[in-house]
Parts: C-alpha cells; structure tokens; sequence
C-alpha cells in the first residue's frame, strides 16, 4: 500500500509541515496541494468533504485529509494518511514541553511567525474564490453566501454556529424540488463498528477514569487525561478556539485537575498558531505538561495520552458518518441540499477571510503594515496565476520574518 500509494503520501507529508494558518488557511493549501496539482479530489468533493466535516465535532481539517486518504485507499489509507498529516505538529509540540522552561529563559527570534497570518489569508482569498465559481450560480446561493457570512462573522467564536448554518442552508434549498427531482432508490447497509467502538470507548475512558480517581490508583493521573482528552474530541464544535478555553477550564481552573498554571498553557496555545498541522496538535503539549510531576517518561506518555485522545474520536466519527452520508447522495433531496451546503461554505470562508483580516495591521505606518499587505496579495496571485508550491511561498514568509 506504502508503494503504490507512495507520491500521495509525500504530498501529505510536505503538507503537513507546511500547513499554517488552521482551518481557515488549511483549505487553500489543500484545493493547491490535493484537487490541482495531484488531482486526487475535484473541487466539488473537496468542498463536500469540508462541508460534511463541519457538521462533526472534533479536528475539521484533519477529518477532510483523512477522507482524502479514504477516497484513494479506503481505510488502512485513511488512518496512514491521518498519522502523517498529525505526527509532525505533535512532535513539536510535544518537545515544546519539554523546552517551555529553557526556552523562558532565552530571547527567541519571534519576529520568524510575524507574516504567516497575512499569509494564511492570502490563501483563504484564494480558496474562496476558487469555491465561489464553483458554488455560486443563482439567486438562492447568493442570499445564502451574504447570510452565511454575516452570521458566522458576528458569532464567529460561538461554536454552533457553524453546523446550524450548514444544516439551514441545506433545508432552504430543499424548499424546490423543480430542478432535481425525486428518484426512488434501495437504501445500503450501513457498518455500524466504528460508532459503537466510539461509544464503547467514550463509556470505558469514563468508568475507568472515574474509578481511579475514586480508588486513588497511583497512576490515576493517566487515566483522567485519556477521558478529558477523549471527552474533548467527542464533543468540540469551532476547532482550537473551542478547545483550549476548555483545557483552560479543567487543567487550569478546576480544583482537583489543576495540573498547569494559565500562563504556561497558553504559551501553548500561542505556540501552536506558529506550528504547521493541525491546531488540535496543542493537545501533546497540553499532556506532556500535565505528566510532568511523573519524570521524562511519564511526560511522553501524556503527550501520546493527548493525541490519541482527541484525535481517536475524530477518526472514528468521520468513518462511521461519512459513508452514510455518501449513501445520501443518491436521493435528490440530498443534492438539492449540497447547493446550499456548499454555497454556506462559501459564506464561512468570507467570513473566516475577515476575521482573520482584523487582526492584522495595515495603517499603522509602519513597514511591517506594508508588508503584511504585499504578502496578502503576492501569495494570492502566486497561488492563481503561478505553479509555485505551497511550501515555497511559506518558506519565503518565515525568511521574509526572520529579514524585516
């Protein structure tokens, strides 16, 4: 399977390292990575992916490489295509709590990350506009798009806005049935091992957690974080900016699983905007912190703890839900609900777009507003116009920091 599927994987890889700006900036490298270069997805399924991704709790970008993978090898593809996409941005931060305390004490060259973020838009630019040829054709798109964006700018940090709005975007378009009309179908069996896994898992972490926490094993500790970290996956809607306020709440505020101080685990959460991969990736740091008081090999363990975690569930959500949605997509009612689905995703990245936009300086009459602007719109048309890779123009971000 390696060798057959050994370019695919290469291309995971590179991605991997070189995918910064989260979710919002992960969708362009990928429509630049997987639908033109390699071609392993069109762009319509690509969307589809993100869409349906979106409705699940749990890591959204790592659930859309990992159909990715799913689509080209099924999945022994999928689990291979998910481990190279997080093992990279895990190790990092995984060693990055080992080093927090080092690294306090050293003056960091910080200004490196200063042009990832005007970077990360310029992709999310792109892949906007990629999408919206593709998904916008009439007047009920459009409304949807506007809407959509509206309201995912103003509840933007609200993490039910995202599936609520794909969800309702879905039934309006359903309201006619004049374009695609209503075929009868036989339904397909469905595998249900994944989600009873899921459940089987989620039940066992609690008992088992609770049980040493009530017996007061010796290595409690371990158990309690494999639940949290489980429990994390299973119900996160939003992503990073979801999950680490609810670190924040058990491993920082509350009394009986006050295993960090606030400052250090959101040095963690500021580290990780820095690191390629998926932002769920602070979890390794978040675990190997809280295993600290158990010596180095007790530190691994919680960053393997943390990983597993929260990215376990995601795996298995994405490939018990996912061929039941491919099932749908012989009903009519089904496509008739993707043109709104997809046109929500539109209005999503608009609004992503913008909140990313307000952030960054601009007026401030400085060269570093400047240049935020020229790496907006120079990764932008290097993306449309050019066939220069992805981690060429990220390479050129980090030396142009590193530079300025």
């Amino acid at each position: 399977m390696i060798r057959r599927h050994g370019a695919f994987l290469r291309s995971v890889f590179w991605y991997s390292i070189t995918a910064f700006g989260g979710p919002q900036g992960h969708m362009g490298m990928m429509l630049k990575t997987f639908v033109q270069k390699r071609k392993d997805v069109t762009e319509e399924e690509l969307m589809e992916y993100s869409a349906f991704c979106q409705l699940l709790p749990g890591a959204s970008s790592s659930q859309t490489v990992t159909l990715i993978g799913y689509k080209r090898g099924g999945v022994p593809l999928a689990i291979l295509t998910l481990l190279i996409w997080l093992i990279p941005a895990c190790l990092l931060m995984g060693l990055f709590s080992f080093l927090v305390q080092y690294l306090d004490t050293r003056s960091l060259h910080k200004n490196i990350f200063n042009y990832l973020q005007p970077m990360a838009v310029g992709f999310l630019a792109f892949a906007a506009i990629k999408v919206f040829k593709i998904a916008i054709k009439n007047t009920i798109t459009r409304v949807i798009m506007v809407v959509v964006a509206v309201m995912s700018f103003a509840f933007f940090r609200t993490p039910w806005i995202f599936p609520i709005l794909i969800i309702l975007s879905g039934i309006v378009t359903n309201f006619s049935s004049k374009r695609i009309p209503q075929i009868p179908h036989e339904r397909k069996k469905i595998r249900w091992t994944n989600i009873w896994l899921f459940l089987a898992v989620f039940i066992a972490a609690g008992f088992v957690s609770e049980t040493a926490r009530k017996e007061q094993w010796q290595d409690r500790r371990a158990f309690n974080l494999f639940e949290n970290f489980y429990r994390f996956g299973s119900i996160v809607f939003g992503g990073g900016q979801v999950l680490v306020p609810m670190m924040y709440q058990q491993f920082v505020l509350h009394e009986k699983t006050k295993y960090m101080s606030g400052e250090e685990l959101l040095t963690g959460a500021g580290m990780v905007q820095a690191v390629p991969g998926p932002t769920f990736s602070v979890c390794a740091y978040t675990g190997g912190m809280a295993m600290r008081p158990y010596g180095t090999g007790g530190q691994v363990l919680g960053c393997v703890i943390g990983v597993v975690g929260v990215f376990l569930p995601s795996l298995l959500l994405v490939l018990f839900f996912y061929p039941v949605w491919h099932n749908l997509r012989k009903y009519a009612a089904f496509y008739r609900s993707l043109e709104g689905i997809q046109a929500c995703v539109v209005g999503i990245m608009i609004a992503s777009f913008f909140f990313l936009l307000k952030d960054i300086a601009f007026f401030d009459n400085h060269m570093a507003s400047y240049i935020n602007l020229l790496v907006i719109v120079c990764t932008f048309l290097l993306l449309t116009f050019t066939r220069i890779r992805p981690p060429y123009i990220v390479l050129f971000c980090l030396l142009l920091g590193w530079v300025f």
